[in-house]
């Protein structure tokens, strides 16, 4: 029988390729988290990672109760493992971090402070993005396409390094949207949000799983599911196109009417330009509604956001209607 107090505070952090993180992530965590209350929890979630992270989460989890481990059956993605792990945190504020060490446990403190000053959501502001200057500038060129696609005004400082309410949490997990971002729909949600500086640091071992190709995949995402702004380029750019096409007829017939050679191939030229631009525009058209369609496609199918095959120190009251645990799933 489970004989620890509500926990006053969680910490919950997706892990994937994470194997030799995973004991000083809890180790630090619980440092941290010690200068505040005994009563706390550790939530860790296997986003179907490759290596031996889900071993040594299970490891953790044998040695302190506090430390829960929960096992998704495949790579969901990162917002739906945070799904995940806010779904089953139960403390009272809960702080959402990386696992990779970058987000320094040891501003826990500072960040629960401010929150207890009247703050829903406090953010932990990046001083300095501590990344090599391919991800760097990467990075900076998808936070500029995020906030121009997704009409956010969202500072690149800002990660999911963050502590919310009980009452935040509550409404993050009413959100119903299958393709989510953490940071927008906390945005969306409106709730008072405050800020701490933190340093951010370089990544305790291995490397970042999130690619160029990654990120620009996360934006495209995003903007497709919080804005309808695309819609709204594909007009510009169909616009654009047949201003294009109009100012290229009327070269084409000043040149038929000046130069003989215009007379050689009577109509060819026109009808090539007419046919590459208007099919670039009619595809580049249906791509965008076919992206939105995809969107609304997997919405409608209410398929659950993650399944849980696999979980320590965690009861089955826990899970969440948005989430799906295995009819088989064992619990420690």
């Amino acid at each position: 029988m489970n004989t620890l107090p509500e926990p006053v505070i969680s910490v919950v952090s997706p892990v994937y390729r994470a194997e030799r993180i995973v004991p000083e992530l809890v180790r630090r965590v619980r440092d941290a988290v010690e200068m505040l209350t005994d009563a706390y929890e550790i939530v860790l979630v296997d986003d179907g990672s490759p290596d031996g992270s889900w071993e040594a989460i299970a490891a953790a989890c044998r040695t302190d109760p506090r430390v829960k481990g929960i096992r998704l059956s495949r790579n969901f993605g990162q917002h739906a493992a945070i799904t995940a792990a806010l779904a089953h945190a139960r403390g009272g504020h809960v702080v959402v971090m990386d696992c990779d060490l970058q987000d320094n446990p040891a501003f826990i403190p500072a960040l629960y402070r401010k929150a207890r000053e009247g703050y829903d959501v406090v953010f932990a502001l990046r001083r300095l993005r501590r990344f090599g200057f391919w991800k760097n500038f990467t990075a900076r060129t998808y936070y500029a396409a995020f906030r121009w696609l997704a009409g956010i005004d969202y500072d690149p400082r800002v990660g999911a390094y963050s502590i919310v309410s009980r009452q935040v949490v509550n409404a993050f997990l009413q959100f119903g949207d299958y393709r989510r971002g953490y940071v927008i729909v906390l945005d969306w949600l409106g709730f008072r949000r405050g800020y701490v500086e933190v340093e951010h640091d370089e990544r305790h071992s291995g490397e970042s799983t999130y690619s160029g190709r990654a990120l620009l995949r996360h934006a495209i995402t995003i903007a497709l599911s919080y804005s309808d702004k695309p819609l709204h380029l594909s007009i510009y750019i169909g616009l654009m196109l047949s201003a294009i096409s109009f100012l290229s007829a009327l070269a084409l017939i000043v040149r038929y009417y000046t130069s003989d050679v215009g007379r050689m191939a009577l109509g060819w030229t026109s009808l090539i330009v007419s046919i590459f631009f208007l099919s670039g525009l009619i595809l580049m058209s249906l791509g965008v509604l076919g992206l939105y369609l995809g969107r609304v496609f997997e919405q409608v199918k209410q398929r659950p956001i993650f399944i849980v095959q696999e979980s320590h120190n965690v009861s089955r009251e826990a899970q969440h209607p948005i989430g799906r645990a295995l009819d088989a799933t064992p619990v420690a």
